[in-house]
């Protein structure tokens, strides 16, 4: 499970998400403390690991 602490400027929330299957794959922390951009938030909260992204070739005419 992994726990989101976000300040909205008014106050703080709090998301919590848990995986169906497989971990999270988290960065190395320094200080107990991880910044990332919402790139790298997008790409967590998916599941996808980072360290070994995939490219999928979408087709660029259909029909």
């Amino acid at each position: 499970m992994i726990k989101v602490l976000w300040w909205d400027g008014q106050g703080l929330c709090l998301f919590a998400k848990r995986l169906e299957k497989g971990r999270f794959v988290w960065p190395a922390t320094a200080g107990g403390a991880v910044a990332l951009t919402p790139a790298q938030l997008a790409v967590l909260l998916e599941g996808i690991d980072w360290r070994t992204p995939l490219r999928i070739d979408r087709p660029r005419i259909a029909g």
